[in-house]
């Protein structure tokens, strides 16, 4: 394009088409640069730090991402609004969306991404396979034709060969996204793909890819301009996920020498360059153990986990995609790109790894987070987590000289994150980074998978953390003796606690000695603590020779602690009146499992089902989630209907067991 002129758009404010910690990573690069900036919310984000830290803020919908985050007309309309001549959609939503960045255009909006030609060229998974191909870039074997229909995909499927992946055409993030192995499950899972995709994305299209075993996720960055300009940023290794998601992504790849990243690198930018791509972009590879790389697909716009690039290089991606919307050329060629040191990021979700990460939402009673160290997020104590999103809600960044530096500070600070109030995965993200698997750098795909038993299996010293959650429990009762310290009167008679720590409830003896301490009897062993210090959210003390510290919050009955970087939640449950195994479904009264959306009744009044039989289908948190039948025996009622909101616990499906 040399000797062309090149039409500059300039801009001065910026709606951030999208919510929680990317709008406020947007905003701070935005504002740092002279823009105005403004959010949009739907109605479960009104009071949500995004729109608090905008300039403006405009409502766009109710609180279903259909309702809201996937409204186009809504979003240009709020544009038009505010006087926003810009759009930033973030990623996710409508990121990916030609429909959504031709309505900018249309509107006279700048879209801060690639062209919507770029995006359905591209961001398709079956345009972009086709253009790859012709390339002779190596794709995964698959089906991405035209004929969606069961049989057709069926037919596909077999051809292929199983194992076999369903993925949606447009997207990512994992949704609408299925491990197939056999073509009895092909069904079931293509409905649930597709569903998942048309609630996520607005698209139920889908492809198939011959699944390869146990790869790793590598993943190249590029950024392209209106000048004919392309580089790539090096690549990131994403290979820790669970659900097809990622949890963990690092920069450099402990599995990509020099000379494959050079080869990555040359094709990912002559993928740029072939169809004038302008923004930023990633392309997506498949590694397997002998040094293959397969294209699986392109994301059309920045990445979860840009911050590990950032690191490494010193860039600012968002600088570089407002200035190549600006019209602007990139200012750095690939000559320029040099990389410093190794950058791991790790993705705080809300979800109980115990429970098949099952996603969780309510009120972070609690938030404080980590000193030192990078961390991206939109919240703060008190605020509400709702059920109708994404489970991640931080990314926690670490960058070090080595890999093994950059582990260790990523460990100490998950440690100091105090999350009271909704569970997370901060203690399964800690023993991932300290698994010797990821430790040695030969995660893949299959990490979590293979060592499953392994990175869930209860902490050494649990019955430890049982008893400390009883101790606190038990001083911090406002009915209880008041704590003070030195040596007692008397010795206390024996006190029994019921606790429960969402594992089952333990009974708990505790006795405060003629010394000041307390004996703590938990499942057999016994445990001596002193307390040396207890203020109203801090707790030192002693035990077995050690002096240790921890963070905890009382509310009511229920107890939260940050210990040794786990955080356990506790409630006491000695005055309460022993709870039934309903729960698990032994009444035959089948419960939802989170706040979410019914997305599919698979049963009717009259049916006769089995146990461990999927009755019905959650969506939460932008994720399907099967519910089965506690009990074999007879449906007798159907307590909701596709498309109602549910709250944890509600009663959904009635079962009358079998005689």
């Amino acid at each position: 394009m040399s000797g062309a002129i090149v039409k500059r758009t300039p801009f001065f404010k910026i709606l951030i088409a999208n919510r929680g910690e990317i709008a406020l990573r947007i905003m701070r690069t935005a504002r740092r640069l002279g823009y105005g900036v403004v959010a949009v919310y739907s109605d479960a984000d009104r009071d949500a730090l995004h729109v608090r830290e905008a300039d403006q803020a405009v409502r766009i919908g109710e609180a279903l991402p259909a309702q809201s985050y996937l409204k186009i007309d809504a979003i240009i309309a709020a544009a038009k609004a505010s006087g926003a001549s810009a759009v930033h959609p973030g990623y996710g939503f409508l990121a990916e969306n030609e429909g959504f960045a031709q309505a900018c255009r249309d509107a006279g909006l700048v879209f801060i991404g690639p062209s919507p030609e770029a995006i359905l060229a591209m961001g398709n998974k079956a345009g972009a396979k086709d253009i790859m191909q012709k390339a002779g870039v190596p794709c995964v074997p698959g089906y991405q034709g035209a004929d969606q229909g069961d049989a057709g995909m069926l037919a596909a499927a077999k051809s292929i060969g199983f194992p076999v992946m369903i993925k949606a055409v447009a997207g990512g993030g994992g949704r609408g996204m299925r491990l197939v192995t056999d073509a009895a499950a092909f069904p079931d899972a293509l409905r649930s793909a597709r569903s998942e995709a048309q609630g996520a994305f607005g698209d139920p299209t889908v492809i198939l890819e011959r699944a390869i075993v146990d790869p790793r996720h590598i993943e190249i960055q590029v950024f392209g301009d209106r000048h004919g300009n392309a580089i790539h940023l090096g690549e990131r290794d994403c290979s820790v996920q669970r659900r097809h998601q990622k949890l963990i992504e690092e920069a450099p790849s402990p599995a990509v020498t020099p000379e494959l990243r050079a080869r990555m690198g040359a094709v990912a930018v002559q993928a740029v360059k072939a169809i004038g791509y302008e923004g930023a972009g990633t392309l997506e590879f498949l590694l397997d153990r002998a040094g293959n790389f397969y294209f699986m697909e392109m994301n059309t716009r920045l990445q979860v986990e840009h911050p590990v690039t950032e690191a490494i290089t010193g860039l600012d991606l968002v600088e570089l995609q407002l200035r190549v919307a600006r019209g602007e050329p990139l200012g750095v060629a690939q000559e320029d790109i040099a990389f410093s040191g190794h950058a791991i990021e790790v993705r705080l979700c809300s979800e109980d790894a115990g429970h098949d990460f099952m996603p969780q939402s309510g009120t972070m009673a609690r938030w404080q987070m980590p000193a030192g160290i990078r961390v991206e997020h939109a919240l703060k104590s008190g605020s509400e987590i709702p059920p109708f999103y994404d489970s991640m809600i931080a990314k926690v960044i670490s960058h070090g000289a080595t890999r093994d530096e950059a582990r260790g500070k990523l460990i100490c600070a998950l440690e100091q994150v105090t999350a009271f109030g909704v569970t997370t995965n901060q203690g399964f993200l800690i023993d991932c980074l300290r698994h010797p698997v990821f430790a040695r750098g030969e995660a893949t795909t299959a990490f979590i998978g293979d060592n499953r038993e392994a990175l869930l299996a209860p902490r050494a010293d649990r019955s430890s953390d049982l008893a400390l959650a009883a101790l606190l429990l038990y001083v911090t009762n406002p009915h209880a003796p008041p704590w003070q310290r030195g040596r007692s009167l008397s010795a206390t008679f024996p006190l029994g606690l019921r606790i429960d720590l969402g594992r089952g409830v333990r009974q708990i003896e505790i006795v405060r000695e003629r010394d000041g301490s307390y004996l703590v009897t938990c499942n057999g062993d016994r445990f001596s603590f002193a307390i040396d210090e207890l203020s109203h959210d801090t707790i030192r003390l002693h035990h077995d020779g050690l002096m240790e510290q921890a963070t905890f919050m009382r509310d009511g009955d229920r107890l939260f602690v940050l210990h040794r970087g786990v955080t356990l939640s506790a409630r006491d449950l000695t005055l309460a009146p022993p709870e039934s195994a309903s729960a698990a479904g032994g009444d035959g009264k089948v419960r939802a499992a989170m706040n979410g959306r019914v997305v599919a009744v698979l049963v009717k009044a009259g049916d006769k089902v089995a146990a461990g039989q999927p009755v019905m289908t959650l969506e939460a948190m932008k994720m399907e989630h099967v519910h089965t039948a506690g009990v074999a025996g007879t449906v007798s009622s159907i307590d909701v209907a596709e498309g109602e909101q549910v709250t944890t616990g509600k009663i959904v499906v009635e079962i009358e067991a079998a005689a």
